[in-house]
């Protein structure tokens, strides 16, 4: 196990002051004080507070109590602070990790308005339809939260953010895809939907004012500049919220030594000599051949394969710590390098904690090998499985989880015995439903035209999946364009594409219609 970590910022604040704070809240939370008996209390005892401050009571509250802080309602965690908290807005240079976070919340909170606006109208199908499909994509804030500032706080010894509020995360998460599958269901119950988008809305309100308020603040004094930069790279890993970001320039420590020219002919003739006679010559780490189980492979060759494989993996270690996982394009759900090193078990949502615990323990022991999980949505069935790593005397050496998106395997039918390219197949079957859409263009269904050559003329209102439909390769490429289309490779695309127009895809990438269309149109061009 990890040893803990501590906090040099949390130990140098007023512990005694900490403590009257943990103590009112305390009696708070058990009854024995009223709402505003205790914050007469706090406001007379303890009086302002800072963001750290009231963070490093959170977490002494958590280390006394950790079963009451997994079950603790984080709704109502703020109340009895109320109108104590400093708070602070320091200006932050466009790209920052935290500046990221609150323009998303900024972006959120456009929406919201706009929802509080189609709530006061009567109840159109297609404006409500546009805009959840706006808001769901807010998943990538949770997903970017928990694998990559929940790590950095770990690491500085405040774990409380991974456990109350990630466990508010999953929550509102739930909210969100609840609303929207009421909202897909086609006949769809009015009452319903506007039930679950108002407590939606209220739970996200909070969420953000929290965030605000504690977390990027506590973010800010705890994690030095130096590992926020560290940060950026994971964070466009995952991708963000509908808000634009700068590129990414390679520090110095990044870039390449430029070889001497014509070195690297003659090293490789060299190589290729020698390699007649038995003999190796390794350039550099990357070219060194190294002994697997059955072969011999270079270092490169190894992480082309993991690559390249049509599963997920993942590894964690006999210390409980991740140390590995493949960084596939096609990866079912988000990951990012701040997650090596991190204790497994803060890189699982509160409420699966104890099923990681007893597969841990289980493999451990040796009473178990292997345990298997699935999830059967509509248009979506992904298989999860964790085996137990052992070496050849038995000793237990970790946890190998494997993750595939077996949807397309689950709708192979009858079989293929002859070589057929996919792409080949794909316009094969793309063409025939293109064919078919392009008679209901005729009735202004689908919003491109067709000619006699199936060529689609592109307007703001086609749709993504029958350009996909009609060009396969599509999909991976639209990324080159704009990278906030790299959601098209998760399983999110199932939501965004029976419904995403051009003009959406405009919208939410922040790129001019006429433009987006052009390029779409180069790429088509070149298939």
């Amino acid at each position: 196990m990890q040893e803990k970590t501590t906090n040099t910022t949390f130990e140098s604040l007023d512990q005694n002051k900490l403590q009257r704070m943990l103590q009112i809240k305390q009696q708070y939370d058990k009854g024995l004080l009223s709402l505003d008996k205790a914050k007469s209390r706090m406001k007379s005892e303890v009086g302002r507070i800072s963001p750290e401050e009231f963070a490093a009571a959170e977490q002494m509250f958590k280390n006394e109590d950790p079963d009451e802080c997994r079950n603790e309602d984080v709704r109502t965690i703020l109340e009895v602070f109320d109108g104590l908290i400093q708070t602070q807005e320091p200006g932050l240079p466009y790209g920052h990790s935290i500046d990221a976070y609150r323009r998303e919340n900024d972006k959120m909170k456009q929406l919201l308005l706009k929802g509080d606006e189609l709530a006061r109208r009567p109840f159109v199908l297609n404006p409500w339809l546009e805009l959840m499909e706006q808001i769901i994509q807010y998943k990538v804030h949770f997903s970017r939260k928990q694998n990559q500032l929940y790590s950095a706080l770990e690491r500085k010894g405040f774990d409380r953010p991974s456990t109350t509020m990630w466990m508010y995360d999953d929550e509102i998460r739930d909210e969100m895809n609840n609303a929207l599958e009421l909202l897909s269901n086609g006949n769809v119950n009015t009452d319903s939907f506007l039930d679950a988008y108002r407590q939606m809305t209220v739970d996200l309100r909070d969420l953000m004012e929290k965030e605000e308020l504690i977390l990027y603040p506590t973010s800010l004094k705890l994690i030095p500049e130096n590992e926020f930069e560290e940060m950026k790279s994971g964070d466009r890993e995952i991708g963000f919220f509908l808000i634009d970001m700068p590129d990414l320039h390679p520090s110095s420590s990044d870039k390449e030594v430029t070889p001497v020219a014509g070195q690297n002919g003659f090293m490789d003739d060299l190589a290729a000599l020698l390699a007649r006679y038995g003999k190796n010559i390794e350039t550099g780490p990357q070219e060194k051949v190294l002994d697997v189980a059955e072969g011999k492979l270079t270092l490169e060759q190894i992480n082309l394969l993991f690559r390249h494989l049509p599963v997920d993996i993942s590894f964690v270690d006999e210390n409980d710590l991740v140390k590995f996982y493949t960084d596939t394009p096609h990866r079912v759900f988000p990951r990012s390098k701040g997650v090596i090193g991190r204790e497994v078990r803060n890189c699982h949502p509160p409420k699966s904690l104890h099923m990681v615990e007893e597969i841990i323990e289980k493999f451990r022991s040796g009473e178990q090998s292997k345990s298997e999980f699935w999830i059967n949505k509509p248009g979506l069935f992904i298989y999860i499985v964790y085996v137990a790593v052992r070496d050849k005397d038995g000793t237990f050496r970790g946890v190998m989880e494997m993750m595939q998106d077996c949807t397309h395997i689950r709708q192979l039918e009858g079989e293929r015995r002859l070589l057929t390219w996919e792409e080949e197949q794909n316009q094969l079957n793309g063409g025939k439903e293109v064919k078919e859409s392009a008679g209901d263009e005729e009735n202004g269904k689908e919003g491109y035209e067709g000619n006699g050559d199936n060529a689609i003329v592109i307007t703001a209102d086609t749709k993504l999946k029958t350009l996909i439909q009609r060009y396969p390769r599509l999909k991976a490429d639209l990324p080159g364009i704009n990278p906030k289309f790299s959601m098209l490779q998760s399983p999110m695309a199932r939501v965004v594409l029976p419904i995403a127009t051009l003009k959406m895809m405009s919208e939410q990438s922040g790129m001019p219609q006429q433009e987006l269309i052009e390029k779409i149109n180069d790429l088509i061009a070149t298939y």
